[in-house]
């Protein structure tokens, strides 16, 4: 793997607050860990520190010095604080937009102070405007033939129709992670009015359905993809007893395996978009045979497949963004 410790950079990392992350399993821990290991800066910011002045980003931004040994003993301490300096953003050599979902008004707002950012000269991973047209549950909708029978709608009529034709289904909402507010709906179900009305606000706001899929009971599988190539292992994750949701927040498993054929056909469906949206990691989360949801935004999973695998995905990420910074 590359080493530009002779020629460091300064990384930004603009994400949620570092005390509430679990070290053992967080990517962005994993991707501020290799920029140290090359010799990198590392900065940390909020999304709240970013401001814009006379048209130009800046923020205070705070040194992180990191330790790894909390990836085995959670109780140690992982991170501590350098300076804190006023920075223009544009002047970073690259920044990591990693606060999770949901994708509101705020987040929003931080995408327009980061592109600027990127206009002035910054690497930004994701692709501010990218981020914006990608929303994460209907941004799989480019590909239709990759996912499973599909719907999205705020009209209680047309959903309803929609559960009587697939029988069984699972709701959810356009902004949410981690498995909130997912429900199935079989045909008949005494709560799907009261699930539709409070889901879509009495039809104000469009949901998602989809067929429900049997093979989530062998796992949710995230396979991470950086420049558009898989890495070759993905993380199912195995519902929990009496769950439909495989997601690790809702209590399911983390299960390694390798991708199948189906796996990598479907990553190569999307790779083309990908590259062409300058989204450089994303994470895919596939079903049985489908995509249900393509993640832009933070992206999971990378601390449990390197631990599984003896991988390190953070490293290939930083060979493919550094090779970017280089033909810039």
């Amino acid at each position: 793997m590359t080493n530009l410790s002779s020629n460091p950079l300064t990384i930004g990392m603009v994400m949620d607050p570092i005390e509430n992350i679990k070290p053992y399993k967080d990517t962005s821990f994993a991707i501020m860990l290799e920029a140290q290991r090359r010799g990198h800066k590392v900065v940390y910011l909020q999304p709240e520190d970013i401001y814009l002045q006379n048209g130009r980003p800046f923020a205070e931004v705070t040194e992180l010095k990191l330790w790894d040994r909390a990836y085995e003993d959670t109780t140690s301490q992982f991170y501590g604080f350098g300076e804190t300096t006023l920075t223009a953003l544009g002047e970073l050599d690259m920044i990591f937009i990693r606060q999770d979902p949901p994708f509101n008004s705020d987040y929003l707002y931080s995408t327009h102070f980061l592109e600027q950012a990127e206009a002035e000269g910054a690497l930004v991973v994701n692709k501010p405007q990218s981020l914006r047209d990608a929303n994460e549950k209907l941004f799989a909708s480019w590909f239709p033939q990759c996912i499973p029978t599909t719907l999205v709608s705020a009209n209680h009529d047309i959903i309803k129709r929609f559960i009587d034709d697939e029988k069984d289904v699972i709701v959810k909402p356009l902004d949410a992670m981690g498995g909130a507010s997912i429900f199935r709906i079989k045909q008949g179900d005494t709560n799907t009015n009261v699930i539709l009305e409070t889901m879509t606000d009495h039809g104000k706001h469009h949901i998602m359905a989809q067929a429900f899929l049997p093979e989530i009971a062998q796992g949710d599988k995230r396979i991470l993809l950086i420049n558009g190539e898989p890495v070759p292992y993905a993380l199912a994750r195995i519902p929990a007893e009496g769950e439909n949701r495989g997601n690790i927040a809702a209590g399911g498993s983390g299960v390694g395996m390798e991708l199948t054929e189906r796996d990598y056909w479907l990553c190569e469906q999307i790779k083309p978009t990908l590259k062409a949206k300058g989204l450089h990691f994303v994470g895919l989360d596939v079903i049985g045979d489908y995509i249900t949801e393509i993640n832009v935004t933070s992206p999971t999973c990378m601390r449990e497949l390197d631990s599984q695998y003896h991988l390190n995905i953070a490293g290939t990420l930083f060979d493919h963004l550094e090779t970017c910074l280089t033909a810039k």
